[in-house]
């Protein structure tokens, strides 16, 4: 009877050795394995932009008006009032905006093509509106609370977020062929400010051409 269910026991053995126990995979998370940083972050914008952050902007945007008067009371008391920065020290502030002006200047052939606004009427350069597809700085992922650096693996993940919602800007930007000089456009967006008179340069989350 021993020898029996030694018998038993080494087959037991050697069937289980032969075996290897391999657990479900966590949803996604073959894919996961094999992505780099960019095409995880750009899932990630991908995930939180229309959701997330076009609404965000929407219910947070300042009037472009409110705003430079605000600023004349100093950049610092403009942010505390209507901004978001970064608790690093000598951070920006960043700003949710909203507003209306007529183009003035349409630079559209370069990568960095950019619209320029006059928003109060004096005929003179406001606000610049980023179109891409190089959109510079990190206002859309900055001016928005709900993306905190800590959730992220360190500066190099974070800064390919900031890459990937400004691309996602970039594609959701539709605009008429043509000379657009002359015309009213709407927009909604993220700035940076350094300065209270520093250069209004948005990056988009709405931009419409106003018939």
């Amino acid at each position: 009877m021993r020898a029996m269910t030694a018998i038993l026991g080494l087959s037991l053995a050697v069937v289980l050795g032969a075996c290897k126990i391999v657990p479900d995979p966590e949803p996604g998370s073959e894919n996961a394995a094999s992505q780099t940083d960019e095409d995880r972050m750009a899932a990630k914008a991908a995930e939180i932009y229309d959701s997330r952050m076009v609404p965000y902007v929407a219910e947070k945007a300042i009037d472009l008006p409110a705003l430079n008067a605000a600023l004349q009371g100093g950049l610092d008391s403009a942010g505390q009032a209507h901004g978001v920065r970064p608790q690093a020290e000598g951070s920006p502030w960043n700003f949710l905006v909203k507003g209306q002006g007529t183009v003035v200047e349409a630079s559209r052939e370069s990568r960095a093509a950019t619209l320029t606004l006059d928003a109060t009427g004096d005929g003179r350069a406001d606000v610049t509106i980023q179109l891409g597809p190089v959109i510079k700085g990190t206002a859309l992922r900055d001016a928005a609370d709900f993306i905190v650096f800590t959730d992220y693996r360190d500066q190099i993940e974070f800064a390919k977020l900031a890459r990937a919602l400004n691309d996602r800007a970039h594609a959701a930007i539709t605009l008429p062929e043509g000379e657009l000089t002359g015309k009213t456009v709407r927009f909604e967006g993220a700035t940076t400010l350094r300065t209270a008179t520093d250069p209004m340069l948005v990056v988009p989350t709405v931009l419409d051409v106003l018939p």
